[in-house]
């Protein structure tokens, strides 16, 4: 099925559907989960685990147009010093409650702008993280990085610190796009910070670029894309432009009768697709592609894949903590969030708290339909044998589901008792049948394009 009106036709053009990075998605967390519960998971956690902890920073030298993310601006270092003492806190709360030997499988830094710290910020940060719970055996740390707010004394620290991953935002190289989204980043200094990188011994490099944007044109996508492999990226997040701009209101500044079309979104991301996958990248999921010999591409072919907060991942560490605010963070029984707001996020630490104000307690089919929807975000099929094996679900009931995704879209998936297959020409559909199996009303909150 590759006939833009087939796509049109079973609503591909016009769904709004979450990008699923959690089951239950955020917009259905409650204050069911609180500080005093999210303590208990974290003192229930097996002593010796391995986790994954990821750390927010919430500021921004400056706030890009595009951007929907939780961030503030700031032109000075003192709101950040006084928020990197708020993490410290943090993670001495962490420490209180955290069992012995636990060590980290993953530890990462996102934001907002976590390269805003100077250099000794981070060597602090990173000291008392790793003080309280340090690195396991091929653990991996990771660091989102602003090619504009980064010099060489900070890459010092974060390459000392143990830092062996860096993701580096791009977005698109063009002029006039990086104008209308208030993100200007030239080609010559992400080239330049890229190189830095790579200079300290940091092998592994990840990058982001976004389709959908406005003013974009599949010339000036060829373009971004082709510049961006001129960096010989390990993996690229090519994600869509979500604009949503009554939840983001900077994006008001956006002029969206310059943003392309759902069929023109299309076009775009088969731009980009087409060209990762001529330059030898492996497709992973819905919008990841990967060099050849990297962890998600053996993830993928081992069917280790994962898809967490942060997107696809071959992390296998069933509990995720997120400190700072607003953070998110996975546990066997449910989902915790930290206060969105930062100064609620720092009342509660200082006072002696966790900042826990909502989330999500599993129940019922939550963890069952979880693991059926990041099957076909990973993969694209869901294996019968696995889920019988794992879940509590009947064979019969199961072929229902099955049966039921199916006949909503004309029975082009394919469906046996081995399990439920999405067929290459219909992967442009994948959160859409995703959605198939959610049991949660999507009313109640505004997503994403499903293109």
């Amino acid at each position: 099925m590759t006939l833009k009106p087939q796509l049109a036709r079973l609503g591909l053009f016009d769904a709004k559907v979450p990008r699923y990075t959690s089951y239950p998605t955020a917009p259905h967390f409650s204050n069911d989960v609180g500080a005093d519960l999210f303590g208990d998971w974290v003192s229930g956690i097996a002593p010796g685990s391995s986790i994954s902890l990821y750390i927010h920073v919430p500021f921004c030298r400056r706030l890009c147009w595009f951007c929907a993310c939780r961030t503030q601006g700031t032109q000075t270092d003192n709101p950040v010093i006084a928020y990197v003492d708020v993490l410290k806190a943090e993670l001495d709360l962490l420490a209180a409650r955290l069992p012995e030997g636990v060590t980290l499988s993953r530890l990462h830094w996102g934001g907002g702008t976590p390269t805003l710290l100077n250099a000794d910020l981070m060597r602090e940060l990173a000291g008392r993280i790793l003080q309280i719970v340090p690195l396991g055996p091929d653990a991996e740390f990771s660091v989102e990085i602003d090619p504009n707010e980064i010099d060489e004394a900070r890459l010092d620290a974060l390459a000392e610190a143990g830092m062996n991953r860096a993701s580096i935002g791009v977005q698109d190289f063009d002029d006039e796009i990086q104008k209308t989204i208030g993100r200007i980043q030239s080609y010559d200094v992400t080239r330049k910070a890229a190189e830095m990188i790579r200079a300290r011994g940091i092998s592994s490099l990840n990058a982001d670029i976004l389709y959908g944007l406005p003013h974009q044109t599949k010339a000036r996508m060829t373009e971004s894309v082709q510049k961006l492999l001129s960096l010989n990226p390990d993996r690229v997040a090519l994600y869509g432009y979500a604009h949503v701009p009554w939840m983001a209101k900077r994006q008001q500044l956006i002029p969206s009768d310059a943003l392309p079309t759902p069929e023109q979104r299309l076009e775009l991301f088969e731009t980009a697709r087409r060209l990762f996958l001529w330059d030898n990248y492996a497709e992973i999921g819905i919008d990841h592609f990967a060099t050849q010999d990297d962890g998600l591409t053996h993830a993928l072919r081992a069917g280790h894949l994962k898809r967490n907060f942060q997107g696809y991942t071959d992390d296998q560490a069933p509990i995720l903590i997120g400190l700072g605010a607003s953070s998110i963070s996975r546990f066997p029984q449910g989902y915790a969030q930290n206060a969105p707001a930062t100064s609620a996020h720092t009342k509660a630490i200082r006072e002696g708290r966790f900042s826990t104000s909502r989330g999500h307690l599993f129940k019922g089919q939550d963890v069952l339909r979880s693991r059926l929807i990041e099957a076909l975000m990973c993969d694209f099929q869901i294996n019968s044998n696995e889920i019988l094996r794992d879940y509590d679900i009947s064979a019969a009931e199961l072929q229902q589901m099955y049966a039921k995704a199916n006949s909503a879209f004309d029975g082009l998936l394919r469906v046996d008792e081995n399990g439920l297959y999405i067929p290459p020409d219909a992967r442009a559909l994948t959160r859409m049948i995703a959605r198939g199996f959610d049991a949660y009303d999507l009313s109640k909150a505004g997503h994403s394009s499903a293109i």
